[in-house]
């Protein structure tokens, strides 16, 4: 258990997925939580089946509206009084040919996936320099570091937030603030098994050194780390956690094949 009963974090996207693996992370080391998440009906469900109102707070909020932002966080500011750290997980995707993109489907995912960032890190430091500083992590993807089809704008919108993860580093370190990202590879996420036919979780498994996909609960563990104290001289970085997935170039599945048979 944590020392420090009185620590806060927010998560962002917190009703289900990487986001509801990371607050249980928190609350496992004695961290008071703040779930925040625009599905608000999700989100009542996941806040009751936590059983831990003492020690936690739902806020329904569209990361991309300011205003809903900058209420969300008075809300916590008014529970809590403080914050230590803020995880930026609300994301949304949206797959389609680059030609099929709609400008209403750019302005929507760069609206949620790298403008929400901005607008929650922007309302959070104050009150976490006014907490003493603290730590930000932002979930990028492994899409914003090399392209894929379909991923005209998720991909786009990633790539912007690893680099405004640098950003804010630069700038927030005056004020006792760390930034980083984490950039998931494929995870057993609710949204991954809807989406990924066994022929694309076979060509997956032909590029990852580790051959499996993630689990939110492994991604959980970084971002915590990230957030604690034992990270505390790692800032502005973007650590790819994704079996390996970025670091392969082409040949992995002839490589295997050629050890078994050797």
């Amino acid at each position: 258990m944590s020392t420090d009963p009185q620590k806060v974090a927010l998560v962002t996207g917190a009703a289900r997925g990487i986001g509801l693996a990371t607050a249980k992370r928190f609350l496992a080391d004695g961290w008071r939580v703040a779930l925040l998440d625009i599905d608000g009906e999700n989100l009542k469900r996941t806040f009751a089946a936590l059983g831990k109102p003492d020690t936690t707070m739902a806020i329904e909020c569209d990361v991309a509206n300011p205003g809903a932002v900058a209420a969300g966080m008075a809300s916590v500011t008014k529970r809590f009084g403080r914050l230590d750290a803020l995880v930026n997980n609300a994301g949304i995707a949206i797959f389609k040919p680059i030609l099929d993109v709609t400008y209403e489907d750019w302005s929507r995912v760069l609206a949620v996936n790298l403008t929400g960032p901005f607008l929650c890190t922007q309302a959070a430091a104050p009150l976490m320099r006014d907490s003493g500083g603290g730590a930000i992590v932002n979930i990028t993807s492994i899409s914003g570091l090399r392209a894929s089809t379909l991923r005209t704008a998720y991909g786009t919108s990633k790539a912007g937030l690893a680099h405004l993860t640098k950003q804010q580093a630069v700038e927030l370190a005056s004020l006792g603030i760390r930034v980083n990202a984490v950039a998931p590879g494929p995870v057993d996420t609710a949204m991954a098994k809807a989406v990924h036919t066994p022929e694309i979780r076979a060509d997956y498994h032909d590029h990852m050194p580790l051959n499996r996909y993630g689990l939110e609960e492994e991604l959980a563990e970084v971002i915590f780390f990230l957030c604690s104290d034992r990270s505390s001289y790692i800032t502005g970085q973007v650590i790819a956690v994704d079996g390996g997935f970025d670091s392969t170039g082409i040949g992995l599945p002839t490589l295997r094949a050629e050890k078994r048979n050797s």
